[in-house]
């Protein structure tokens, strides 16, 4: 056994154990030896035992209806402990010096300090800083909240194991307590029974920033702060914000027809009343702690004559918050709302909080007032009253619609049919105008009705409620100036962020002139006040085109957007619509960042944080703040000493490269007729759309062939055989071709020199190390006809020639070499991957002999994909 993991595997194998005694006592020991015996096999085939290999298909072969489900959540539920102790090992005290990375911000500053940057541009830098995370509610997220909260109270449990000095009874108590949770986990429903309602998935939001980040967010700042002025000489100001939080759970309609108007008024209500009621924990905690009575003069005339000066002052708010609370508890019930006064702005919080906390610190108490009450003002500055600002996302041809219908009803034609030119020309000048341009007696269809609903209820809405309003497959001007003349009719009083989302290949290159476009006009220059958000669509472009084409056209287009916005002096914010899994844009979020084009993060970064990988990096207090601290260093690292800027002759061999995986990618999804047949034989795709996973379908049109499909299924389907196939087709390929063209040097140079080609290569090595070629094509035989064999087999063997492309350029013997945690954490989940993969093949094959498979199949089939779906950390 390799020491380094010792602290991690005796957690493993610990929780492994409680887990077993929770199956006897469910289900008898005969399912225990079962299931410990399939355990066994599999970790000798996974050592080469050929025979164990055999045995273990066998024994799932026969493994008799009753017995599927009680297996498969066994591994499943295995898959989500190793999940919750690996997760505990990085913050934990035992973390090894090779897990645990020496803490980020130091670490730059290490750097900063052996470089000619100045101090003062390192405090700018620090004051310029703004990072805002968008949390997505893609449905790739498995765990329920009430899963979540047992997660978080197991984490709680070994970190107090960790204490050294706990009794041999309380050591007792804790285990006993660790098991008692295990148990509730396992008689608990793994899956949902029915699909999440828009409404559900917010309040999983909610959820993430109460339980997590509501902690997190002011421990960040605090260790920021010391740093700060260990390395600066000069903290944090008080009133800093660097990070925020946004959300598309209830605005993100896009292909979801749940989400209507009247369900985003609702999602914004509950952020707010979450906010108060939280704030009013706090408050109530402070009434408690500032019994002080020496105050300042400002503190006296905001208490009057009351002894306790500041229980004065917080018992009021305490008042407003209560109010605040039960008005809109009213509005959300729709019942008749009391007549109070409430706190609707930041102000009414941070005033009042921020006198008491001036005070505190002149009349000698400043140590009181750096306690809980900084805490409370630093959430004010990150949470405001809103808890989350709303995104609204929608697809740019509902717009359109509107104004199709509306032209057609005004006698002046179809605005669809109209050329980009004359669309521009007309919606100026209906944005320049102070004529309303909707007619009181139109009734437009409900889809165009249902548009316009939306944009009164942002217009209902102060501005600090509210994020970007996100276009989904934009591709012209028009398209953006739709939106503002749609706001403008709907009488919004602010300016939206209105942001075009470049999705496909085609439209990452047009990006440029679409805001070069926009730029040109005077009336939008005048509007936008010289600040532009443009949206980066990672998932689809890699969908339409492959990894590596779609990687070097985000890049590109991300350069060339930094150049039109600094020529015409507009400030520039990059929003990534980056997923978890790699075929949708993910990495480790401190090598992404630090592999962007130069200069592209001076107007901060906006990302998309989807799905489970919020509970990975956000979903416990001590891990989100690594995640604060990794994003945090990334960002100052990247504009205080920026990547190199690729030198001519590696861009020229990226054009090829792109080129050449483009082609070879679309040959393969888009050229063989035979690969949608066995796309949806050998993975279970179909199946997918049956787990009630988000609220939204798993198809744009339900008709359609791969390209209707959305990027989430289409990488989770593929993530589930082990084939990973759209995380990696092409990329290799192109590889291997510019090595046969001589470009083998020029390969390792770009590796060792540029962050943007070296993070690729550790992407795709991340990729293949997940990838199971045994596995895939157990599918195969299992599930597809004989006459689809060689098209697997195709596959499996070009993936082994890219694997030993990757490796000829990084030098390297074996995968993962510069990541052995990483790879360690792989392996340390397959031997409970590979039987969950093996019995889903085996669920497959069964309920599709049938026309009405048993419920209880199923359900085995859902808890497989959910296992696998855990144990391959990020599927979509």
């Amino acid at each position: 056994m390799n020491e380094k993991y010792s602290a991690l595997r005796s957690n493993v194998s610990m929780l492994g154990h409680l887990l077993g005694n929770t199956i006897k006592d469910a289900h008898g020991e005969p399912l225990l030896d079962k299931v410990e015996a399939i355990r066994k096999l599999s970790k000798s085939a996974r050592a080469g035992n050929q025979d164990d290999r055999e045995k273990l298909i066998d024994e799932l072969q026969n493994l008799p209806d009753d017995e599927l489900l009680p297996v498969a959540r066994a591994f499943s539920q295995f898959l989500n402990l190793t999940n919750i102790a690996e997760q505990y090992h990085t913050v934990s005290r035992h973390c090894e010096e090779h897990i645990c990375s020496p803490d980020s911000i130091d670490t730059l500053f290490g750097k900063l300090s052996n470089s000619d940057i100045s101090q003062f541009d390192s405090i700018q830098a620090v004051r310029d800083l703004n990072i805002e995370l968008v949390l997505t509610a893609h449905p790739t997220e498995i765990a329920r909240r009430t899963m979540i909260h047992k997660l978080v109270q197991i984490n709680k449990c070994l970190s107090k194991l960790e204490l050294s000095e706990l009794s041999p009874s309380e050591r007792q108590r804790v285990e006993q307590r660790l098991e008692q949770l295990i148990a509730q986990a396992w008689h608990s429903d793994v899956i949902r029974q029915q699909r999440p309602t828009p409404l559900d998935e917010a309040k999983w939001g909610f959820a993430v920033v109460e339980n997590s980040l509501w902690q997190a967010v002011p421990e960040f700042l605090r260790q920021f702060d010391e740093k700060l002025t260990t390395h600066l000489g000069e903290g944090l100001p008080i009133d800093a914000s660097p990070v925020k939080f946004s959300s598309w759970m209830g605005g993100d309609r896009d292909g979801n027809p749940f989400v209507t108007s009247s369900v985003t008024r609702e999602v914004m209500l509950l952020s707010r009343w979450k906010a108060a009621d939280l704030y009013l924990s706090d408050i109530q905690e402070l009434v408690s702690e500032l019994s002080m009575v020496k105050c300042n003069d400002q503190v006296r005339e905001l208490a009057g004559d009351e002894h306790e000066p500041y229980r004065a002052i917080l018992k009021d708010l305490r008042a407003k918050l209560t109010n605040t609370r039960d008005v809109l508890d009213a509005q959300i019930k729709g019942l008749s709302v009391p007549n109070f006064g409430i706190i609707d702005h930041v102000d009414q919080l941070w005033d009042p909080l921020y006198a008491c906390y001036q005070s505190l610190h002149e009349c000698g108490m400043g140590i009181i007032a750096d306690g809980l009450l900084l805490d409370v003002l630093r959430r004010i500055k990150s949470f405001g009253v809103h808890l989350v600002r709303l995104d609204i996302r929608q697809e740019s041809t509902r717009h359109s619609d509107v104004i199709s219908e509306l032209t057609r009803h005004l006698g002046l034609g179809d605005y669809d049919q109209w050329s980009e030119q004359d669309k521009v020309a007309f919606l100026v000048r209906e944005l320049a105008s102070k004529r309303p341009l909707l007619p009181r007696d139109w009734q437009p269809s409900p889809d165009v009705q249902e548009v316009i609903e939306t944009c009164k209820a942002i217009a209902e809405q102060p501005r600090e409620a509210l994020g970007a309003y996100v276009i989904s497959m934009a591709r012209t001007a028009s398209d953006v100036l739709a939106v503002h003349l749609l706001l403008k009719e709907a009488g919004c009083p602010f300016r939206m962020d209105v942001c075009p989302l470049f999705e496909t290949l085609e439209d990452l290159n047009n990006a440029e002139s679409v805001i070069k476009q926009l730029l040109s006009i005077d009336w939008y220059r005048g509007f936008i006040q010289n600040f532009q958000m443009v949206m980066i669509g990672y998932s689809d472009s890699a969908k339409d085109a492959g990894v590596m084409a779609a990687g070097w056209a985000q890049y590109r287009a991300m350069e060339a957007l930094v150049d039109v916005c600094e020529e015409a002096g507009v400030e520039l914010t990059l929003f990534h619509g980056r997923g978890g899994s790699i075929g949708r844009g993910g990495a480790p979020a401190h090598a992404a960042l630090l592999s962007q084009p130069p200069r592209s993060l001076k107007g901060g970064l906006r990302v998309t944080e989807q799905g489970e990988m919020i509970r990975f990096k956000l979903g416990l207090p001590e891990v989100a703040v690594n995640s604060l601290s990794l994003y945090t260093s990334a960002i100052l690292e990247a504009n205080l000493l920026p990547p190199p800027a690729p030198k001519q002759d590696w861009r020229e061999l990226m054009d090829v490269l792109s080129e050449v995986s483009c082609e070879a990618y679309r040959n393969v999804v888009r050229g063989n007729e035979e690969f949608v047949p066995y796309f949806r034989a050998a993975t279970p795709e179909l199946e997918l759309g049956k787990l009630p996973l988000g609220s939204r379908p798993a198809k744009r049109n339900p008709k359609g062939g791969v390209e209707s499909l959305r990027a989430i299924p289409w990488i989770f389907a593929w993530s589930q055989n082990r084939l990973l196939l759209p995380a990696w087709l092409g990329a290799g390929e192109a590889i291997q071709f510019s090595i046969d063209k001589g470009h083998a040097q020029q390969l390792e140079d770009m590796c060792r020199e540029w962050p943007f080609f070296s993070t690729r290569l550790g992407m795709l090595e991340m990729v293949f190390t997940k990838t199971n070629i045994g596995i895939a094509e157990y599918y195969d035989q299992r599930l597809t006809d004989k006459s689809l064999w060689p098209m697997g087999q195709k596959l499996r063997d070009q993936l082994q020639e890219d694997i030993k492309a990757v490796l000829n350029v990084e030098n390297s013997a074996h995968l993962m070499e510069q990541d052995p945690w990483g790879a360690e954490a792989i392996r340390l989940r397959n031997i409970y991957v590979e039987p969950l993969n093996m019995l889903q093949a085996e669920l497959l094959y069964r309920t599709r002999q049938q026309d009405e498979p048993s419920p209880m199949l199923e359900e085995a089939l859902m808890v497989t994909i959910a296992g696998i779906a855990t144990g391959m950390r990020n599927t979509g």
